[in-house]
């Protein structure tokens, strides 16, 4: 009896170690306090170039092999695209309090867009941003569906999240094919008030997605002027009081904008280089800039319905003259900064315009 009661019991036991799931193998912890790393890879570069000479002029008809470019000094394989590529263009409009002045003009330049900048084969959507971003047309090639959301637009709160808009509009630009040119056209201020993203991170984004920022100033002194006033204390200050603020363009006729090259870029690169370092808030107070020379785009300005029509019609002339070069890096697995440098060595007088560079983080 007792012999049948022990063989019960080690069934029994035997049973029961087999229901028992195997032990895990414990898996490494990260120690506390420590940030897990984020590596990026860059495996295609997309780089538009603009070439221009003495003068400022365009130059067109250069061939492939004309160009050379530099990845970190290292001459890159490259592909200069011959076909005409179509464009994806993001179009993000300020609609706060302080616009409200300068709107009736922008709402003007809907028919514009698709004769000067996107074309026949082109797309756009439009967005608006004050305290909110609004998609007001998702992506579309119908010039009368473009026309109407810019013609609706309106001013709303004191708010301006530039950056979340600029940031919305790469993540809808990431959704189109990559055999189509990304643009970026934002009209607004410079500043930005309230966003969440930060300027580093939205640039960041900007390169990774090869999206081309563009940009039309809206004066902010001129904001300032036709803006309505604060609730419930207005500004009672005189004009002669408010002074322009710095690194604003004073007029729509310099060298920067006549010609839309983006001056400086030697003296832009270290300074680009220690925000993607995270050391300090540079371009705190214009991001706008950050944007168009870290892309390789341009930036214009605007303060009454014509100017702002010229403007769009250069960035048009710039777009329908850029060259397109792609490539893999062969020196991708370089972290940190990778400095571009496009020329054409069969043209002295050439002088060309592409985004300075990209950054890969460290592994």
């Amino acid at each position: 009896m007792l012999r049948i009661l022990l063989l019960t019991l080690l069934s029994a036991l035997l049973a029961a170690s087999q229901d028992q799931p195997p032990p895990q193998k414990q898996q490494p912890q990260e120690p506390q306090g420590v940030i897990p790393r984020i590596v990026t890879t860059v495996e295609e570069v997309v780089v538009p170039v603009v070439v221009f000479d003495r003068s400022g002029g365009f130059v067109n008809g250069l061939k492939p092999e004309q160009f050379r470019l530099f990845d970190n000094s290292k001459e890159q394989n490259i592909h200069v695209s011959e076909s005409y590529q179509p464009i994806s263009l993001v179009i993000a409009i300020q609609a706060n309090s302080n616009a409200n002045g300068l709107l009736p003009q922008v709402n003007r330049i809907g028919s514009l867009i698709s004769p000067l900048l996107i074309g026949d084969q082109g797309e756009a959507a439009v967005i608006a941003y004050d305290s909110r971003i609004q998609k007001l047309q998702d992506f579309t090639s119908d010039p009368e569906k473009i026309t109407e959301s810019v013609k609706k637009i309106y001013a709303g709160s004191r708010a301006n999240r530039m950056i979340d808009a600029v940031s919305e509009g790469t993540r809808m630009l990431r959704s189109r094919s990559r055999d189509r040119r990304r643009i970026f056209l934002l009209i607004g201020e410079t500043r930005d008030l309230s966003s969440e993203t930060r300027a580093r991170e939205a640039l960041m984004d900007l390169q990774l997605a090869n999206v081309a920022f563009y940009s039309v100033d809206m004066s902010r002194f001129m904001n300032t002027l036709t803006a309505a006033p604060p609730v419930p204390r207005p500004d009672n200050n005189p004009p002669a009081m408010r002074s322009l603020p710095g690194g604003v363009p004073s007029t729509p006729t310099t060298i920067q904008q006549t010609y839309g090259t983006n001056g400086g870029r030697a003296e832009f690169i270290p300074m680009m280089v220690e925000l993607f370092k995270d050391v300090k808030a540079i371009f705190k107070d214009n991001p706008v800039e950050l944007f168009t020379k870290g892309t390789g785009g341009s930036e214009f300005g605007f303060h009454s319905r014509r100017t702002l029509e010229d403007a769009i019609q250069k960035i048009g002339e710039e777009l329908h003259s850029e060259y397109t070069i792609t490539y893999t890096p062969n020196n991708k697995e370089e972290g940190g900064f990778h400095e571009i440098a496009v020329d054409v060595p069969s043209r002295r007088d050439a002088k060309t315009q592409a985004r300075p560079g990209y950054w890969v983080a460290m592994k």
